[in-house]
């Protein structure tokens, strides 16, 4: 028998279509109107990554550079995810990014598989955008969300709430992974986070430091679910950036502004 070849989704869409539903039906809405419910269940790691102090950030930019501020955090946290390779890209929510990992795109462990990617987001973070991360993990639906007039598929459960919720209890200033506690079991740190090896001048063949430790299990509010017991993993590496991300979104403008790629313009509707 020839192995089995596990195909690399470029979306969730993609991965439905290429699936048997798990339910596939229609039902009405108690007016008239019908809905589809289309979707499959699946165990997944859910994701969510934010930028830290996102509005205080952006209070003294203009529209179009805010715009260019937020798609910039989006283009390179994308590019840092995706490296992986065994996770799919929700959806973007404003300033948050949402990542799925699952057994079914190719991971082998979807926990520690989100666990590494957003170490790599956090040890990557040159412009200093420093995001907080939330994990959870569990059974959800991947399904189709709206009406024949509109729909976009994407991943429903309580495992995309507490995310959410975790995402937004990270210890500041440090950049944090925060997650429900039992998530961590039996893994080891430097398991889970292998050093580094790098090659120096001379040739010879040395370890990184870890700069990440893992805090205690603390019991914490999440909005509307409970006290739930979680535990961060935060690094102490500072990303020195020496060309924020806020003056990136000025500089931004004012090259499209010189390349004649901004053409708004101001009226005047006062009366003559």
């Amino acid at each position: 028998m020839k192995p089995s070849v596990t195909y690399k989704y470029h979306s969730l869409d993609d991965y439905l279509l290429s699936k048997r539903l798990d339910v596939d039906g229609m039902l009405d809405d108690g007016w008239g109107a019908h809905f589809p419910v289309k979707a499959r269940e699946i165990d997944a790691a859910v994701l969510f990554a934010d930028i830290c102090s996102f509005s205080a950030r952006t209070k003294d930019l203009s529209p179009i550079e805010t715009l260019i501020f937020l798609n910039n955090f989006l283009a390179w946290i994308s590019a840092e995810a995706l490296r992986d390779g065994t996770l799919i890209v929700d959806k973007y929510i404003g300033d948050e990014i949402m990542l799925v990992f699952s057994k079914e795109f190719g991971s082998l462990d979807p926990f520690v598989d989100a666990l590494r990617v957003g170490r790599a987001m956090l040890d990557r973070d040159a412009l200093g955008f420093a995001p907080r991360i939330g994990i959870a993990m569990g059974r959800v639906a991947v399904g189709y969300v709206g009406t024949p007039l509109r729909y976009n598929c994407t991943v429903l459960g309580a495992p995309v709430v507490v995310a959410k919720r975790c995402c937004g209890i990270g210890e500041e200033p440090f950049s944090s992974i925060t997650f429900p506690a039992e998530l961590w079991a039996q893994h080891q740190l430097e398991e889970v986070f292998p050093r580094r090896k790098r090659q120096a001048r001379d040739g010879t063949i040395f370890e990184e430091p870890l700069n990440w430790q893992l805090g205690d299990s603390r019991v914490t509010a999440l909005k509307n679910i409970g006290e739930r017991q979680v535990r961060t993993l935060f690094t102490n590496l500072v990303h020195f950036s020496q060309y924020a991300p806020e003056d990136r979104a000025r500089d931004g403008l004012t090259h499209l502004k010189r390349e004649g790629s901004y053409h708004y313009a101001r009226y005047s509707y006062e009366a003559e």
